[in-house]
């Protein structure tokens, strides 16, 4: 277990802890970890709050394996559930769960897939093209790029990886596996190296942002986030709360969104006294988004692009 210690650090542990530690002192409190990975954070709430059961959603089953043998000790506190996050409702369903106390999500690609290099989402090290968050999953990075057209392989890296060299990109992935599949992460890094003039290639690493867009393609990860998001909150009792960490501006953009829309009130303007229907359902508990300090970026340099975003349920839908 040292070993997965190791390679995992839990990103603003605390901060959350803090953020969610209100509504989890209510004895029978529920939390929720939606992107469980080697479960950091949910050993964290499970130590400090003796009374809080868990349920740990993660579509990757060695992430899940992971997990179940590091919080094993907790016994019947924690209920593991093989599901992409936005399957929130149907988990807590299945376990006869009615509402939570908490809610977290700690979005992106994790430690655990970061540091298997043969999962291949790295453009730092050659692997195969696979980039799938759940290995039983059907769609690679692989398939994408075999046969997608030169569009909607356009769309995705400008969409998603917003990418100004994206048409030039397509371009040359369609070129060139008219001659050979690209099978490789190693192969796709030479193509966009060779095809990034020498100013930009000093901008940072050209494989970057294409790499993300391949990711949250094969995952299908912007369009389970606003699913995820809504459900999360409707799961929350009056007094639970949400915590979102997010690491790319596309992610925050959609909890921003809906955050804000849901603690704002919807009477229309000009009326003289706000209905109770009308009023917000959430109160924002940080102002913008939060970002790390300099000491949690030197312990754990993941920290760096975080966007820390919470809110409190403070009325329930009519």
């Amino acid at each position: 277990m040292a070993e997965h210690d190791d390679i995992h650090t839990p990103v603003l542990l605390e901060r959350c802890i803090e953020l969610l530690g209100p509504a989890l002192q209510r004895p029978g409190a529920v939390f929720v970890d939606a992107t469980l990975g080697m479960g950091g954070h949910s050993a964290g709430i499970l130590e400090r709050f003796p009374e809080v059961t868990l349920v740990g959603l993660d579509r990757d089953p060695e992430a899940l394996a992971i997990a179940g043998e590091r919080l094993a000790r907790f016994g019947d506190r924690i209920h593991l559930v093989h599901t992409v996050y936005d399957g929130i409702g149907e988990a807590l369903d299945g376990l006869g769960i009615d509402e939570v106390d908490g809610v977290l999500f700690d979005l992106g690609v994790s430690s655990l897939q970061l540091d298997r290099v043969e999962r291949g989402f790295s453009y730092s090290k050659d692997a195969p093209l696979d980039m799938r968050m759940d290995g039983t999953s059907e769609l690679t990075a692989e398939v994408v790029l075999a046969e997608y057209s030169e569009a909607d392989l356009r769309r995705i890296f400008r969409d998603y990886g917003e990418e100004k060299l994206a048409a030039r990109y397509a371009r040359r992935i369609v070129e060139a596996r008219e001659t050979a599949p690209l099978t490789r992460s190693g192969q796709l890094v030479d193509l966009i190296t060779k095809a990034t003039p020498a100013a930009q290639q000093r901008q940072g690493h050209p494989a970057k942002r294409v790499f993300q867009a391949l990711r949250i393609e094969v995952n299908q990860e912007l369009a389970v986030l606003e699913r995820a998001i809504p459900a999360a909150v409707d799961a929350l009792r009056v007094g639970g709360r949400i915590v979102v960490e997010a690491y790319q501006s596309l992610e925050d953009r959609i909890v921003k969104r809906e955050l804000q829309t849901r603690s704002t009130s919807s009477a229309p303007p000009g009326l003289p006294v706000e209905l109770p229907e009308h009023r917000p359902e959430l109160k924002l508990l940080i102002r913008g988004a939060e970002l790390a300090d300099d000491d949690e970026k030197a312990r754990n340099p993941r920290a760096t692009p975080v966007r820390l975003r919470a809110a409190e349920r403070v009325r329930r839908a009519s």
